[in-house]
């Protein structure tokens, strides 16, 4: 598999520190409101990387964190008259629904912050040590300039990540690119203590400290939105690689923006959308059918035109599963040759090798598309009406399914006995050439909700 290394800025052969297994890193949500259709993206795109490698036989360790202590937590939960531990409960429970209405399944470990501390004083202890912080009346700070390779992952020298950068002014800082480690507390605020009084953690030391406990200090891929890549990854490469002298990621991965209607999201804007907003209009698997449409790295635009064009891709696959497990329940036949024929077709070769150049889940998932007009192409013909085809076809669906967490599918739908038997005497009075009596009964059924379908494999049935 090859990836696209935005350390190097180019794709690379992914070759893990220990074969057969692989360590993700992947930055997670501020727990101070519902998260926004622009961390969706990344939440589900690494999913997706992590579904894959274990399709492909790793063994995945993947650790996302909640930050659970910020300034915009801290103001919330001030306005609210709570703590900050119990604005993060609420919306830690919060993120693990939507994550889960999208597919997203946890994460190897989950790691907090608030309950990293001591980690996080004794890393920051190694760099003072080092000479590569100091502590200015309660306040740790990060000395840039003596890290020398700053600015490596965004492709900066330092002098123009400093041009362009938006630096908090602080007269006690030796150098304006300086950033904290260790925050003084402040009135109101949570803190802990610590060797230069009470505080609490700035933010990108709680990764560099994660990753270190969970996966090592050299780990394999390290994952977020591009937004991240300066200066939140920047700051994680210098305190991790100062403080313990070696690579601290060997692939970084990050996904394109997303806009809104071709506009960049903002609240000022008021195109600022939840996913909890959006499963107001759209159920959570056609989120996540949207976002796996275009290549992670691409920019993509969000507008309700293709949220809808998403909505009815899904549907189509699904009717074709729907129609596959309704074909399993006829009588078995020989296989024909046109079903030997597409049987025989890789769809799995040419899956795997769209996964492989670089998480390609656009391409992926228009090799299912063909797989889906192949199938219907056969059953417009009458087939496949072998149980052999149509369990081949489902199970490839399902193994692709579990790549991308779509098109799971559905368990046997259950009729009651009236609309059973309801059904089978329309089918009667269809041999009987009686249409007038099976074209009350297909009104009837539709009067509750039943939608009859008549095919070639026989009668298929959904519900409203």
């Amino acid at each position: 598999m090859k990836i696209f290394n935005t350390l190097t800025g180019q794709k690379e052969e992914f070759v893990p520190i220990t074969p057969g297994k692989a360590s993700i890193y992947a930055c997670g949500p501020t727990v101070y409101d519902y998260f926004h259709i622009g961390n969706a993206r990344p939440f589900i795109i690494f999913d997706t990387l992590r579904r894959y490698l274990e399709y492909k036989g790793y063994e995945v360790t993947f650790v996302q964190n909640f930050t659970d202590i910020d300034d915009k937590m801290i103001q919330r939960a001030n306005r609210e008259g709570i703590t900050v531990a119990e604005l993060g409960e609420r919306f830690i429970g919060e993120y693990k629904k939507d994550a889960e209405g999208l597919g997203i399944r946890p994460a190897s470990v989950h790691p907090r912050a608030t309950e990293h501390i001591s980690q996080i004083i004794t890393m920051i202890e190694t760099l003072i040590e080092k000479g590569f912080a100091y502590e200015v009346d309660g306040d740790v700070y990060f000395h840039t300039k003596e890290f020398k390779e700053y600015g490596k992952l965004s492709h900066q020298p330092l002098e123009d990540l400093e041009a362009g950068a938006r630096i908090s002014i602080d007269e006690r800082k030796e150098d304006a690119m300086d950033f904290a480690v260790w925050k003084k507390q402040k009135e109101g605020e949570p803190a802990w203590e610590s060797p230069w009084g009470m505080g609490r953690p700035g933010w990108h030391i709680e990764c560099s400290v994660m990753a270190n406990e969970y996966l090592g200090k050299t780990i394999d891929i390290h994952c977020g939105g591009r937004d991240l890549i300066f200066p939140h990854h920047e700051n994680e490469i210098a305190q991790s690689e100062c403080c313990n002298g070696v690579p601290f990621a060997r692939y970084w991965m990050h996904n394109g923006y997303i806009n809104i209607d071709n506009k960049k999201m903002s609240k000022s804007l008021g195109n600022f959308f939840t996913v909890r907003d959006i499963t107001k209009e759209f159920d959570y698997p056609v989120m996540r059918m949207f976002m796996l449409s275009a290549h992670y790295r691409s920019p993509i635009n969000f507008s309700k035109d293709l949220m809808t064009q998403a909505k009815s891709s899904l549907e189509r696959i699904q009717t074709c599963i729907e129609t596959l497990q309704f074909a399993l329940k006829g009588e078995d036949t020989l296989l024909t040759d046109a079903e030997k024929a597409l049987m025989e077709t890789d769809y799995v070769a040419r899956f795997d090798g769209a996964m492989d150049d670089d998480l390609n889940t656009a391409d992926a998932i228009s090799v299912v598309f063909d797989m889906v007009r192949d199938v219907n192409t056969l059953m417009n013909d009458g087939a496949p009406h072998a149980h052999q085809a149509a369990q081949h076809f489902l199970d490839l669906f399902a193994r692709f399914s579990g790549v991308l967490g779509l098109f799971e599918q559905k368990a046997e739908k259950n009729l009651d006995e009236e609309i059973a038997a309801l059904i089978e005497q329309r089918q009667q009075a269809r041999k009987e050439k009686n249409f007038a009596e099976a074209d009350r009964i297909r009104d009837l059924l539709k009067e509750q909700g039943i939608l009859l379908e008549d095919t070639p494999q026989g009668v298929k049935w959904k519900r409203m």
